[in-house]
């Protein structure tokens, strides 16, 4: 729809930017349909095998492995999840792949050797991933999750799909609420009606599922989202959890990603601090787990990794490290930022009633952590949002 676009999905309290292993030799969705799948072969110019090849994953030399190896805040990181499997070479559709999240997971995937099929609605355009337009190994679809037949197709010849496409955050899901739950559940349905056994699906979920908790949350915690965000993207990981998929619980984003975003706190933050310098903050006590948007799309590439084990189950994706006050953050961004203030305000309210700690120790005994600390991301974002032009911050806030 005109003005509106799917979004990848960040945990974040607005819009942004678009868009399994199964146990039965066909899928039968939750809603009682049974299907399969159309032998179309893939549009034009699409760098994949067609339907006809196999999509059984294929296995490379050692020597051709691209493992990334670098400094990272001073920590020197191995790409996650880069020693399990590391001969495995993918063909992985990203929903969403042009969006905030998208264009951080999609150069690693192509990094790691893997083929890429970006199936995004290009609401935005294409700017964001024109540096990786160069690769052999990715593919551009332009396209709605809500279009079953051509979901279908270009999910055919796919051993993974990472769904990030969705409305994200209450306040786009209360603009649009019918637009909010196609996408959010019908899309998500869509995918999961067309999954294949042999097929992978990680979802882009959010701690928006878990509403207003008393003590600290783990996978455990029974669910009671309070907004339609909430509750549609819980609908979403049941949906996909019930063919073996894996739903990642992202912590509330931030950080530069080629498909930049205003509308995220820290980033949001950020911005004003340097354009408004002088501005309130509500429910400054209010706690949430902060995750860099580099981090996020690593717990991504352990999910397809893992796949085995995380099958089927939710996984909170964050580090106890990283919880903080929306205080603390402001606190952060003043002291790198001298000439803002920012002051504590009662007025204003987040509706999922995120105000707790989240226990990470699942995720964390597959080897995740952060790589990006919240001061380093924001000391990253000081470098970019003071030359930002008005068409360009106008683009990247989209409520």
């Amino acid at each position: 729809m005109p003005g509106q676009s799917l979004c990848s999905d960040t945990g974040a309290n607005m819009a942004s930017d678009v868009v399994g292993l199964g146990k039965h030799s066909t899928c039968r969705c939750r809603f009682g349909s049974k299907h399969s799948l159309s032998n179309t072969v893939d549009s034009p110019g699409c760098t994949m095998p067609s339907p006809k090849s196999s999509t059984s994953p294929t296995k490379r030399p050692r020597m051709q492995v691209h493992v990334q190896n670098h400094t990272m805040n001073g920590h020197s990181e191995i790409m996650a999840g880069s020693n399990n499997n590391v001969g495995e070479v993918l063909k992985v559709m990203v929903t969403g792949g042009a969006g905030y999240l998208g264009t951080t997971i999609v150069p690693m995937l192509l990094n790691r050797g893997h083929q890429v099929k970006i199936y995004d609605r290009l609401s935005w355009g294409v700017q964001s991933i024109l540096p990786i337009v160069g690769s052999p190994n990715l593919t551009v679809v332009r396209g709605d999750i809500r279009d079953k037949d051509k979901l279908a197709r270009e999910m055919q010849d796919c051993n993974a799909v990472i769904h990030l496409a969705a409305i994200v955050g209450y306040p786009a899901c209360e603009k649009d609420p019918e637009e909010a739950r196609q996408i959010n559940e019908e899309g998500t349905a869509n995918i999961v009606n067309n999954l294949r056994p042999d097929q992978r699906l990680i979802y882009a979920s959010t701690g928006s599922c878990y509403g207003a908790v008393n003590g600290t949350c783990t996978e455990e915690t029974p669910i009671s989202p309070l907004t339609l965000y909430g509750s549609t993207k819980a609908k979403g990981e049941e949906l996909t959890r019930s063919v073996g998929g894996v739903g990642l619980r992202l912590a509330t984003v931030f950080g530069i990603s080629p498909r930049l975003r205003l509308d995220l706190l820290i980033n949001d933050l950020t911005h004003k601090a340097v354009t408004v310098k002088h501005f309130d903050l509500y429910q400054g006590s209010f706690r949430r787990t902060f995750l860099h948007v580099k981090d996020a799309a690593r717990a991504f590439l352990i999910a397809i990794d893992n796949y085995k084990t995380m099958s089927g189950q939710a996984y909170n994706v964050g580090h106890e490290s990283m919880n903080m006050t929306k205080r603390d953050v402001a606190d952060t961004i003043q002291d790198l930022v001298p000439e803002c203030k920012i002051t504590t305000s009662n007025s204003g309210e987040d509706k999922d009633k995120r105000d707790y700690e989240v226990s990470y120790a699942k995720l964390r005994e597959l080897g995740f952590k952060p790589t990006v600390s919240v001061q380093d991301g924001v000391k990253e974002l000081l470098k970019v949002v003071p030359h930002m032009t008005e068409n360009e911050v106008r683009i990247a806030r989209n409520v």
